[in-house]
Order: structure tokens, then sequence, then C-alpha cells
């Protein structure tokens, strides 16, 4: 068998290591075959096709492409990662995802193909280092597999071609496991040290997922590292020392900046970063009210009923809640909150001097959200009607299609073996995986401790189970790409897996262990016909192939085949049988209609939810996002930057949903009185910034003024502005109530 060690580095005088040669980036380096680098790169350039082919079509996803928006034209909104450019309400997550969106964003522009550039190259990237990582322990043959079976998982296919926060916090996974794989080699601590650092900056993107890598880590470093005992854990604890600090860079941030000088933290019942990361976004998806202050969790965790709080949400000192609970914004699918009827409280960032509501603890008295995207007009803005509060165009609740029953907790725990939404995006490779898993384990059980084998095996399999397991125990995944954080292990471990059998076979001289490979095919690919057969009019003619394909792999390698010729056929044919499905799901991206969108991510069939709208059913992904705004919210607009004079905000919106067509269309600081879980401000905090001349102008519904204490107080202290005045023809539209334009003085705020 093949050295498992790296290559040797080429010397000083090697001609391809000369600046000249550097150039020719077309030739495999010293140590390599003179294959290797013209196949990686013929790799990057399919990845780079599939990733890229539809980004100027690939749309928005409303909530988090607004604050991308805000983030492009507020240096203030992008430290926050705010919704709004005026940084008065942050996403109900970590927005460090949209930190390379928002700088594209601002060089190039706001477009949809904008924010999708960087995640294109974070997945060429993604796929580039899992070459790397695979050569140093497997070799390039198996380096050069990975690179291609990530490439063509459906899952990555469609996430990477998309604005979603899941390729950042995969690609900072791949470069985490790249820098371990230097430090378990060489036991250097530099290489520890960015391998948290990467670890950090994942977190960042998806928090707590980002430390679902930091078991397998550990455990492989503190086995196979080269040093001492006492040396490790010495490291470990340095390397564990800066990722938490980079991960909790931006909890500290928002926890240690005063109140009023940040904004509010919406996934949160207490204006808590901690508990809208450790609990709406942690730990409360495993058992309702782990973490106190976050907002509530619906039916995720599988421990606990995720509907309400462990505890009664906080009160003011008259009683009154100021957090009722909310249904998760992850799992509604039509828009509406389960809090209707009562208000959704939260205060925010106070601005300067600022009083509070006094004894009576009276919140902003919202009950119902405004209709989403209700325009002066008539007409609907972003995000669609079709979309619930967080802009996902048409999702079934709780991760099931809609119209489905809720699934047992049996089926939830084995999601990932049987779940028609998830499988054909990730479960393609899971027996090769595990029977490699096995085999690697198995062969390498006596190699000493520092051997590079094995501890490869023990780190992607630790990765591979722990992920397994997280995701299992969440229960309901609202979104495909949720189990991208598998890809990785998957993949590398299939190619291992598959080089190593092909070399066992090659030196196996009859026998039952000759018969191993040809096992291992008909296995892998039993289970590929088995998801295949669940989507027969996607791609007919893919299972003949598989059975064709399965039945000359198995006769051409079985022992009593000599001719080399022949079992070089069997092996090309296994290799079709293992991989052309999910190649074939991969590669149907290139027709917009499978390519997944914005708001999830899948490629191939059967996961395009289809909604209904009242009059006609239609797919999800036909739902688009309007970023320009209508004339008469264009004549609305200039109307208000003519006559609001210095205030800080253009105007106030019942809803982040009606701030959105403005912000899109200028990264206008429109102030939205509600985000997905909090209302911004109370009644006596509005009031202060119209006496302050801080805000001049609000959009209020009709329904708004008799469920909104804020509303209310605008249509009765404020003067209602002719639409006339702002070039509108009327307020007719029979799908969503009008909204009026008021002028407030700062006299109202006192007289009143």
């Amino acid at each position: 068998m093949t050295s498992l060690t790296s290559a040797p580095p080429a010397s000083r005088t090697s001609p391809e290591r000369t600046p000249r040669s550097r150039l020719r980036f077309w030739r495999s380096p010293a140590g390599q075959p003179r294959w290797a680098r013209p196949a990686l790169l013929g790799i990057a350039a399919l990845a780079t096709l599939l990733y890229t082919w539809n980004i100027t079509s690939s749309g928005f996803a409303p909530y988090y492409s607004m604050a991308a928006r805000s983030m492009s034209v507020s240096w203030e909104a992008f430290l926050f990662t705010s919704l709004d450019p005026s940084a008065t309400l942050t996403l109900d997550k970590i927005g460090g995802f949209l930190w390379p969106q928002a700088l594209s964003a601002r060089i190039f522009g706001f477009h949809d193909w904008a924010l999708v550039l960087p995640q294109c190259v974070m997945g060429v990237i993604s796929v580039l280092v899992m070459y790397r990582l695979v050569r140093r322990w497997q070799g390039p043959a198996a380096g050069l597999l990975a690179a291609g079976l990530l490439t063509v998982t459906p899952v990555a296919a469609s996430m990477f071609g998309h604005a979603m926060l899941d390729g950042s916090v995969t690609m900072c996974l791949v470069l985490a496991a790249d820098q371990y794989q230097r430090a378990v080699r060489s036991a250097r601590l530099r290489s520890l040290l960015l391998c948290g650092l990467w670890i950090g900056l994942g977190f960042q993107a998806k928090m707590m997922e980002a430390w679902v890598i930091v078991p397998a880590l550990f455990v492989g470093y503190v086995v196979a590292a080269p040093v001492r005992l006492r040396r490790r854990l010495g490291q470990l604890a340095l390397a564990g020392a800066l990722m938490f600090t980079v991960s909790l860079s931006w909890v500290a941030l928002m926890t240690f900046t005063p109140e009023r000088d940040r904004p509010y933290v919406d996934g949160s019942t207490d204006n808590s970063a901690a508990a809208m990361v450790f609990g709406y976004n942690g730990f409360n998806r495993l058992h309702a009210g782990l973490v106190d202050g976050a907002a509530p969790v619906s039916g995720n965790g599988l421990w606990g009923s995720g509907g309400a709080s462990r505890t009664p949400p906080p009160t003011g000192s008259g009683g009154t809640s100021r957090n009722p609970p909310r249904t998760d914004s992850d799992a509604r699918p039509d828009g509406t909150d389960a809090a209707d009827g009562r208000d959704q409280g939260g205060t925010a960032r106070r601005p300067s001097g600022a009083p509070s509501d006094g004894p009576s603890g009276a919140p902003s008295g919202r009950q119902s959200p405004a209709p989403s995207g209700a325009q002066p007009d008539g007409s609907t803005g972003a995000p669609s009607e079709n979309t619930d509060r967080k802009g996902r165009a048409g999702a079934a609740p709780a991760g099931r299609q809609v119209g489905s029953e809720a699934p047992s907790r049996t089926s939830l725990w084995l999601k990932l073996l049987r779940s028609p939404r998830l499988t054909p995006q990730i479960a393609w490779l899971y027996p090769l995986a595990l029977i490699s898993l096995a085999m690697g384990l198995a062969r390498h059980r006596q190699a000493p401790r520092t051997h590079p084998g094995r501890a490869g095996h023990l780190m992607w399999g630790t990765w591979l189970v722990t992920a397994a397991a997280v995701l299992s125990a969440l229960g309901n995944l609202p979104h495909t790409a949720y189990v991208a954080i598998l890809a990785p292990p998957l993949t590398a471990l299939s190619a291992a897996g598959t080089v190593a059998l092909w070399r066992a076979h090659r030196a196996a001289a009859g026998g039952p262990r000759a018969w191993l490979l040809p096992a291992v095919v008909a296995v892998e690919a039993g289970w590929t016909i088995h998801l295949a057969s669940k989507h027969v009019d996607f791609a007919p003619w893919l299972i003949p192939l598989l059975v064709a394909a399965t039945l000359v792999a198995v006769l051409a390698l079985a022992p009593f085949v000599a001719s080399r010729r022949t079992v070089l056929v069997g092996l090309l044919a296994g290799c079709v049988a293992m991989f052309a499905a999910p190649t074939a799901w991969s590669l149907s991206v290139l027709n917009e209609r499978y390519g997944g969108s914005a708001v999830d991510a899948y490629a191939g069939p059967g996961n395009d939810p289809r909604i209904s709208t009242g009059t006609r059913t239609v797919r999800a992904s036909d739902v688009r996002v309007p970023t320009t705004p209508t004339p008469t919210q264009s004549s609305l607009l200039e109307y208000v930057e003519e006559h609001d004079g210095a205030a800080k905000y253009a105007f106030s919106t019942e809803s982040w949903e009606a701030s959105a067509p403005y912000v899109y269309a200028k990264g206008t600081p429109v102030l939205p009185l509600a985000g997905l879980h909090a209302d911004t401000l109370t009644l006596t905090e509005y009031r202060h910034l119209v006496a302050t001349g801080d805000l001049r102008f609000a959009l209020v519904t009709a329904a708004g003024t008799k469920t909104s204490k804020i509303s209310s107080w605008v249509a009765s202290a404020c003067a209602e502005v002719d639409p006339r005045a702002y070039g509108a023809t009327g307020r007719g539209g029979d799908q969503a109530p009008a909204q009026t334009l008021y002028h407030c003085e700062p006299s109202d705020a006192t007289s009143h």
C-alpha cells in the first residue's frame, strides 16, 4: 500500500519551484502525478459552472437580503448585523454570513448576483481545500475523488449557488479541518490556532453549528498529535481560548455596548445576545426553555414541546408581558404569528434621554402584524404574499410538506435516512462512507498512535457521527441546507474508502477479500437505486443505467477475471453505479427549475414546496421578491426626503416587511416598529423620537390604528398627508390594506 504521509517538500533548486514555472498553474507541483493538477482544475471548473449558472436569477431571501442591503450602506448596521440601515434591530441570529455579501453589494451594487458571488467563491474554495485535505491523507487520487464528490453533492450544488448562511460555515469548517490536519501531523501550535480561528469565524456565520466539528478535532489531536499528552492538552487549551474569543466576539460586543448605543436583539425577550445565540438558535431547539430570555422556538426539539418557554416571559412592573410567546419564524409558512392579538413586546435601543414607560410598563401595543408588503397604493411589496414572515417562500412547517401530518418522534430521529426531502440531497454516500470508516479503523487498529491513516479516519468519523446526532436531535429541520455539514466527512470517507478498496482489490490474489470491492459496489448501488426509485419521473434513464453499471462492475471485478483491461472497465462501471445518481441530481441545477431557491437549497425534483395563494397553487421558487419600488412608493420616498429636514429616520413603518421596498431602493433609514419576534420601540420611546425631531413621518395601516398603540397615537396626533401631494392616485387595492402617510411635528408628542 502506498504511503499515507505527504510527499517531502521540493528542494529550492527544483524547476517546479521556480517563479517561471509557477505561472504554469496547470502543471502539478513536485510530489504529485502529472494528471493531478489538470484534473483538479477540471473539477474546480465544474464547481464554478454549477455554482454560478443561475447567479443572475438566484433571487432574494427577503429577510436576509434586506439586512444585506442595510449593511451595505451603513457601517454601523454592518458591525451589528442589523436588519435596518439605522441599526435599530438585529437579525434573529448573528449575521456574520452577510458580511461578505454586504461588501460585495457595496462594491458591485445591490443585485442578487452580487450577494451570491461570495458564496460561489466559497464553494470553489471548499472544493479545492477538500482536495488538499484528502490528498495529504490518502493521496492525490482520493483527493480528486473527494473534491469531485463534494462538487456533485446535490445540497452543495444548490447551496453555493444561492446567498444563504450554510455555505459560509461549510467553507470555514473545511478550512478549519485543513489547519487541524497540519497541526496533528507536526504539533505546530500556529496551525492549531488557525484552526480555532476558522471555527470562530464559522460561529459568526451560523453560531453553534460551527462547534459540531470541535469533538472530532479534539479527539483526533489528543489521540494522534506527535507530542506528549500534557503539551497536547496545553495547545488545545490555547486554541480553544482563541476559538471561544472569536466565536463570542459579537456576543461580547452586544453585551458590553450600552443598550441605547446598539440595536435591539431580535430573537430574545430581554435584549440579550447570549439568549438569542444560545437559546433561540441553540439549546432551546433541543428542549424548550433551557435558556431563559430567548424567543420561543416552535416544535424543533425532540425532548420538549418547543412551543413555550420553561418560565413565563418577563413582565413589566404593571404585570404586562413585554414578550409573549411567538412561534419560531423558521416554522410558519403563512406569514402569521401565533401571538396575534397580543403585544409582541421588547425594548430596543432607547434614544439618548428617552424616558421609560413608567409604572404601567405598557409596550407599543402592536397586536397583529401589518399585512406583508402593504403599500400606500395598495400594492404588495417585499416580501411576496406567498412568503412567510422570514421571507421563506412557501416553506413547509417545520421541515414537512404543506398538508402532511406531523411526524412521529421515531421518524424524526430517522429523518436522515427516511426523509424524502433530505435524503436525495445528502444521503447517497451513506453506505460507502460508513463501510469505509469501519474498514479504515479496522485496518489501522494496530498502527502507531500518530499514524495519519488512523487519525484521519478517527477525525472524519467523529465529525460524521457528531453532526448526524445533532441533526437528528434537532427534530424538524426547517431548511434542507442544514445537512450540508455532513457533506465534507461523507465525501472524504467515501473517496478514501473507494481508493483503499481498489488498492486492496489489486493486491488480493483471489479468495474472499477479492469479493470485497464488488460487494461494496453492489451495496452502495442498491442504496442509490432505492433513493432514486422514489423519483422515477426524474431522469427515467437513471435507474436502468445504475442497474446495468452494477452488473457490469460486479462481473468485471469478480476474482475469476484476469484481464487488467476488464478490471479497469469494472472500476469505471462501479464508479458510475455509485456516483451517477448524485451527479445527475447536482447537474440538474443547470436547469433553473431544479436549482433550488434563495430560501432553501435543493437540487433535483420533489423538494420545491407547493403553496396555496387562495386561488391557485404555485411553486415556492416561482415567488419573486420585488426590490424595485412601485411608482407610488418612489414618489412617497421623494416627498419624505424633501420634507423630513434633518430627521434621523425618514419615516416609520409597522413592520420590517413594509420597510423593505424603501430599504431595497436606496438604503433609506426607515424605522421598522417590529421585527420577527419583538417590537422595536414602546410608545413612550416613539413619542420621544418625534419630540426630538428624529422622526417626522409614519406609514400606518387602517388595521394598525385599531391594534397598535403607536399607530393609534400617530393617527390621532399627527397630520395625514394628502396622497396627491406625492403623486398617489388613491389607496385602492383589495389584497392588502392601504398605508397612510402621516406627518408628525415635535409639538404633537407633547400635546397628546
